[in-house]
């Protein structure tokens, strides 16, 4: 499995930097930065410490949709309870919940949102479930930079295997990337859109699906098609 942490409009070089440095320690490569500020600042590069070639390689976005581009799914974390989303997968349980996909997806994004308002409802929307790190009390919060280093620790299973394949495995041809945006469709074609908060919501029960009930939905939605 392969993972992208994306950071959305960071305003602090000093938070690229740390983001840059948890992510080249925990074993990860793929930062991706939608509108920031100067990533390759010295600020950023002295935090990055040792990992300025994460800094330098980093893509560059100008939007969270572009960023998202190749990626099965999108997972946004947040702070803060927003109204975009009902439920909250708890950062721990995320390595149970991405293998509970199977071989439906293989790409991973993860993404962050500004350092002093997070991501917005919009932004939220455009990914398909929503994370958040438990705390005791609400303030002090954690800062970006800290925020990325807990993700990447809690998925580090995926990078610190002693022997790992050369190659991903293809995704299944029925993947979940797929299933949503035929399942989107289907809800559009029977005017669900008109009901956003029920439309909303369908979305997001159907990304928390297993693989065998990915593959189920497959097949209703390709019989759903043939019946047009």
């Amino acid at each position: 499995m392969q993972f992208s942490f994306i950071l959305v409009e960071p305003a602090v070089p000093g938070n690229i930097g740390a983001a840059a440095r948890a992510l080249n320690t925990m074993g990860y490569t793929d930062l991706r930065l939608v509108k920031p500020c100067d990533h390759l600042s010295e600020e950023a590069r002295m935090l990055a410490h040792g990992s300025n070639d994460i800094l330098e390689n980093a893509g560059l976005y100008s939007s969270l949709e572009t960023s998202l581009e190749g990626i099965d799914i999108a997972i946004a974390t947040t702070a803060k309870k927003r109204q975009a989303r009902v439920e909250y997968l708890p950062a721990s349980d995320l390595p149970g919940f991405l293998e509970g996909k199977g071989k439906s997806i293989n790409t991973v994004g993860i993404v962050f949102g500004k350092e002093e308002s997070g991501l917005s409802n919009d932004e939220i929307r455009k990914c398909d479930v929503v994370s958040s790190i438990p705390m005791a009390r609400p303030y002090p919060s954690l800062n970006l930079g800290q925020a990325v280093m807990l993700y990447a620790y809690i998925l580090s299973e995926y990078t610190l295997e002693p022997v790992r394949p050369v190659q991903q495995e293809p995704v299944d041809e029925d993947g979940f990337r797929k299933m949503m945006n035929e399942a989107r469709m289907a809800l559009s074609d029977m005017g669900f859109q008109d009901s956003p908060a029920i439309y909303n919501r369908l979305l997001e029960r159907l990304a928390y699906l297993g693989m065998d009930d990915i593959h189920l939905l497959h097949s209703v939605l390709n019989r759903y098609q043939s019946l047009k």
